[in-house]
């Protein structure tokens, strides 16, 4: 049986501390625009001075999510990645689990279901806080 999906997009935004990670979803690519949401989110969630560490994304070293950042006076700084060091980022292997572990062979009908199973899939993730420890013992970082 073959299928052929007429889906949208659906992306998501994640972002990695020592004790937990933080996600949104959007329909659609995620820009600056998005990045800026998802920063403000943070902010309101952890409170305190952020330190972001991204990668090379050029919706990250976009004009309004750097006059965001700007504007925040410091609250958060803003610091990159070496280029091609995916290796480095913890967020990429949450992506990595999700879709080995989580997201293998699923089959669903709709672009909401899917959403819906990730979205699931992510808040067990958050609850397990080894996972987290792992994330970050893969990239090999001094921290």
């Amino acid at each position: 049986m073959q299928y052929s999906f007429n889906w949208k997009q659906l992306s998501v935004v994640a972002g990695l501390s020592f004790w937990n990670f933080y996600f949104r979803f959007h329909a659609g690519a995620i820009r600056g625009a998005q990045f800026v949401e998802f920063l403000k989110a943070l902010s309101q969630q952890i409170h305190g001075k952020l330190m972001v560490i991204w990668d090379g994304l050029p919706a990250h070293r976009s004009r309004v999510v750097t006059q965001h950042v700007e504007s925040l006076n410091g609250h958060i700084v803003i610091e990159r990645l070496p280029a091609y060091a995916p290796e480095l980022n913890p967020v990429e292997y949450i992506w990595g689990y999700m879709k080995q572990r989580e997201l293998g062979n699923l089959c669903l009908h709709t672009i909401g279901q899917v959403g819906a199973f990730a979205r699931n899939r992510l808040k067990s993730m958050q609850r397990r806080p080894q996972l987290i420890t792992a994330f970050w013992k893969q990239t090999e970082l001094a921290i």
